[in-house]
């Protein structure tokens, strides 16, 4: 210590006069500059009409139409899970937030042992004005359960809204503040829209922090099923418009807009691994909405027509099976017991390629065409079955109802002597079991990765499963000796058709296997 004492004065002798002889030679300098100082502010590059037209564009529907954008909260009283203050201080540091589509948060801990009384849950998404007197279109599963809905408007106005109704089926809401002369949207045509379309997004991403953010990209894909998307209804209808537009959690609910500034999208899912923006957003067609949305602020409710079937996509197999020329149409894995197609002479198997005369291309089209159209309406369906037999089956439409139930539960397991035979030509493992309440089958019990069933039928003990075969190219198979007369006359390469009864999913399915 008494070195730095003694050292230091010396070293503010030194440092003194430096500091004044740097001090005085800028100020010398300062004096005798005589030229100022030129920043540069010429344009390197020549700005691209194109490119300033596109920005001016973009710039022009952005101002338009985020005034109709409001960004919603929404509380509800749900039982509670745990908090950090309800922990040991010890364990208080487990508990890792991550956002939800509010940029509020959960946490990783749960189950009975933490659970406490009714708690707010508070979470946030976007949404946008329809009409000048206050409605408002968002995602259902945005106000899903809520106590109590606030929407803040652009200006900064906020207001208390209420929930007109919501359809799960589409993920279409429609809440109403009271108001007048409100900036709304204009609603535009998302069938209209091509892939390879400008498109802005517009919305609450994370929470309260980036409101009416806006991002920009291209239609990516149209007529996108999402079928790992969580807490998706039985009746739900999947036909996303995807695009590269940056979509984040609390943009649920918010417009997808075009050039022209009208919304072709509600802007409601994306694909990630890490729950935030990876370059694959998902938006509902405006054209799809349009009517759910009509009829809640009508009624509601949506009222829908159904068939009273369960229907999948078309695969090479069904269309080789089925003599088509093409990879299209859907194919009848189910009847309901009660449903209006139950007696129509519809049958399982059957490839569906036409609705009134229009060509049925994939699902979610054959969907909407059915579902919109009024109870009691009588169709016509162009069927094609095994060999390109072709069939017209007139049904009329039926109510969709509430819900439905039903389960079952496999039976005891038996063996036989014939399984290596089917095993080696489907690359499956079964034995006899329970398909619905009153008809037995054959329970898939494994299969084999490299075998013609991957990937089509769900064995036992997985999420998917298990599937229980009921009947091979129209012959009943319960037992294992069945199963291999049923293929005595199948050819290697030949395409079989199997119906199941898949206990995960408490309905019947058609699969369509090529034979080794």
């Amino acid at each position: 210590m008494k070195g730095v004492k003694r050292y230091a004065p010396l070293a503010a002798l030194v440092v003194i006069p430096l500091l004044v002889v740097f001090v005085s030679g800028h100020r010398l300098s300062a004096r005798t500059r005589s030229d100022p100082v030129h920043i540069n502010s010429t344009p390197p590059v020549t700005p691209s009409p194109t490119l300033t037209a596109w920005s001016e564009a973009a710039a022009a529907v952005a101002k338009a139409v985020r005034p109709s954008v409001v960004f919603i909260r929404v509380e509800s009283k749900e039982s509670s899970s745990v908090t950090s203050q309800s922990l040991p201080e010890p364990f208080r540091d487990f508990l890792r937030p991550f956002g939800d589509d509010s940029g509020s948060f959960q946490f990783f801990f749960g189950g009975p042992n933490f659970r406490r009384g009714p708690m707010i849950r508070r979470a946030a998404g976007s949404g946008f004005l329809i009409t000048r007197d206050g409605y408002i279109v968002t995602n259902a599963h945005v106000v899903d359960g809520a106590g109590r809905v606030s929407v803040t408007l652009f200006d900064g106005r906020q207001y208390t809204a209420r929930v007109v109704g919501q359809d799960p089926a589409t993920d279409v809401a429609v809440i109403k503040i009271d108001g007048h002369d409100l900036p709304a949207a204009s609603l535009g045509n998302s069938d209209s829209s091509q892939v390879g379309d400008w498109v802005l997004a517009i919305g609450n991403p994370m929470g309260e922090t980036l409101t009416f953010t806006v991002t920009s990209g291209i239609v990516s894909a149209k007529g996108r099923p999402l079928p790992d998307l969580p807490n998706t209804s039985r009746y739900g209808i999947q036909d996303f418009i995807q695009t590269d537009a940056a979509i984040n959690p609390g943009n649920s609910g918010g417009p997808l807009v075009d050039a022209s500034g009208q919304v072709i999208g509600i802007n409601s899912a994306i694909e990630s691994q890490t729950g935030t923006y990876e370059g694959y957003g998902f938006a509902i067609p405006i054209n799809l909405a349009h009517p759910v949305i009509d009829e809640l602020i009508a009624t509601g409710t949506v009222h829908r027509a159904i068939l009273g079937i369960t229907v999948r996509q078309v695969d090479p197999e069904d269309a080789a099976w089925a003599g088509l020329d093409s990879v299209r149409g859907v194919v009848v894995q189910g009847l309901s017991p009660d449903g209006p197609a139950r007696h129509s002479g519809l049958e399982l198997g059957d490839v569906i390629v036409a609705l009134d005369g229009t060509p049925v291309r994939y699902v979610a089209q054959f969907q909407q065409a059915i579902t919109f159209r009024q109870p009691g309406e009588p169709v016509a369906l162009t069927v094609q079955r095994r060999g390109g037999i072709h069939e017209t089956v007139h049904v009329t439409l039926g109510t969709l109802p509430s819900g439905n139930a039903g389960s079952t539960q496999p039976a005891a397991a038996s063996g036989s002597s014939a399984d290596q035979l089917y095993g080696r030509r489907l690359g499956i493992n079964a034995r006899p079991g329970t398909a619905a309440p009153d008809q037995t089958g054959l329970v898939v019990t494994s299969i084999d990765p490299e075998g013609p069933a991957e990937g089509k039928l769900a064995p036992q003990g997985s999420p998917q499963g298990p599937d229980v075969i009921t009947n091979l190219n129209g012959k009943r198979v319960s037992t294992v000796d069945e199963l291999n007369a049923a293929l005595s006359g199948v050819q290697t390469g030949d395409v079989v058709s199997i119906e199941t009864y898949n206990h995960a999913l408490s309905s019947t399915r058609v699969v369509r296997l090529r034979v080794r």
